[in-house]
C-alpha cells in the first residue's frame, strides 16, 4: 500500500510543471533541497530537484539522498517504483521505471 502511495505521488509531481515539486512523505531522512514538515519532506526552493522514496538502487540521473533517490539534475526523467512490468512509454532502471 505504500508503494503505491508512493507511486502515485511520483506519477502527481511528474505531471507538474518543470520546479513545482510536491512534499513527500517523510521516511527516515529528507533529501537535500527538502525539509522537514510535519510528516513530510518538503522542497525547500521552487526549483528543488524531483525526489523519489529509495527503494533499491536509484534510477539513471538520480542519486542517493538521505532515504530517496534525488534527480541528479532538473532535467532528470520522471521515475516510479518498480512494480511489476513497467508501464507503456518506461522502462526499467535499478529499481524503478523511467521514463523513455
Amino acid at each position: 500500500m505504500i508503494r503505491a502511495l508512493f507511486g502515485t505521488l511520483i506519477l502527481l509531481a511528474a505531471s507538474l510543471p518543470a520546479g513545482a515539486q510536491q512534499p513527500l512523505p517523510k521516511v527516515g531522512s529528507c533529501p537535500s533541497g527538502y525539509h522537514q514538515s510535519g510528516s513530510y519532506c518538503t522542497p525547500s526552493a521552487a526549483n528543488a530537484r524531483p525526489a523519489l522514496p529509495k527503494t533499491g538502487s536509484c534510477p539513471s540521473g538520480y542519486h542517493q539522498s538521505g532515504d530517496y533517490c534525488l534527480a541528479s539534475s532538473d532535467k532528470a526523467r520522471p521515475a516510479v517504483p518498480k512494480q511489476g512490468s513497467c508501464p507503456g512509454g518506461y522502462h526499467q532502471s535499478g529499481d524503478y521505471c523511467l521514463k523513455n
